[in-house]
């Protein structure tokens, strides 16, 4: 690879982790809009609310940026961008497309993916630790016990993956994907996708920021441009899950007329992933902790569990 082939790759990594993020947040505005009746967003700049997200970029430039009296400033401004840098570093090694269309190949993708997914949480717990706060805190703790009950299901059910390709390269299992392997590896992608939701703090797992309790969790104190970060980043989390998700359960690029169009089809499988994320904010209710909880270590880790064992047992009937 060329100095000039590596940069224009990072700059497309940038790019997309800037726009693809802004079009899922401008997404959610809508649906909601029409899911529950929501005016607000439908105004803004006329047909449709067009300008919506304009909108919320003026504002939230507009507002002045307060850090608390006894924050810890250096950490405290330096939270966001931790938030949000994991996922640059995620987009970078997910294939698009065909033909080497990945910004670079990492030979254990799986698990590259998943640790850096979890550097993530280094954000919330600095931002609730740094803001002086009780409730920006209690969220930050309640970010990490989260993180560590739903993190290993999402660890198993990639496994089964890894184990019905031979392989943790994340092109190595795109070119061994078969489509009968939708049908017996629906249960670690709904595995996956749900211990991502809840690592993404996403309704109706958002304990960490239930506003009814803590007020915004460890996001607090947080205005103006650092608090847009921090919504940055979810939709940036979003858009990595669902693109995790398109290229480990439903093909990613394989679909008809691949070869020329197979970063369209990941795009496409993407979004419609990101419709069911938003589908289930508007749908379900705020679990409880306990509920949270036993969800994890008594619902998707046995079913994670019984994944592999089907994996497996597939693997030696058909080797």
């Amino acid at each position: 690879m060329t100095l000039l082939d590596a940069f224009l790759r990072a700059l497309a990594t940038l790019v997309v982790l800037l726009v693809l993020p802004l079009v899922i947040g401008q997404t959610e505005h809508k649906v909601m809009a029409h899911m529950q009746g929501r005016l607000g967003p439908m105004y803004a700049g006329g047909f449709h609310g067009w300008a919506q997200l304009v909108a919320d970029g003026v504002k939230f430039a507009q507002k002045e940026d307060v850090v608390p009296a006894g924050a810890d400033r250096r950490v405290f401004q330096l939270a966001p961008a931790v938030a949000l840098l994991p996922y640059l570093i995620v987009l970078v090694a997910i294939p698009v497309g065909p033909n080497g269309l990945v910004g670079a190949t990492v030979d254990a993708g799986i698990f590259f993916v998943l640790a850096a997914m979890g550097v993530g949480i280094l954000g919330s717990l600095m931002a609730g630790w740094a803001s002086a706060n009780k409730y920006s805190l209690l969220g930050a703790v309640r970010s990490a016990a989260q993180l560590m009950a739903y993190e290993l299901p999402m660890l198993l059910a990639a496994a089964s993956v890894a184990m019905a390709a031979g392989t943790v390269s994340l092109p190595g299992i795109l070119g061994a994907f078969h489509w009968w392997w939708i049908p017996w590896q629906i249960i670690g992608a709904f595995v996956f996708f749900t211990a991502g939701l809840a690592e993404l703090q996403r309704p109706p797992f958002d304990m960490p920021v239930a506003d009814s309790e803590i007020i915004f969790g460890a996001y607090t104190e947080y205005t103006g441009l650092r608090f847009a970060l921090f919504l940055l980043s979810e939709y940036a989390g979003i858009l990595v899950l669902c693109a995790l998700t398109a290229v480990l359960y439903f093909g990613g690029w394989h679909g008809p007329f691949a070869s020329g169009l197979g970063w369209l089809w990941t795009l496409l499988k993407t979004f419609a992933l990101a419709f069911v994320v938003i589908w289930l904010r508007v749908t379900y209710p705020r679990l409880r902790e306990d509920q949270l909880q036993r969800f994890a270590w008594l619902g998707l880790i046995p079913l994670a569990l019984l994944q592999l064992v089907i994996t497996g047992v597939v693997k030696v009937v058909t080797s």
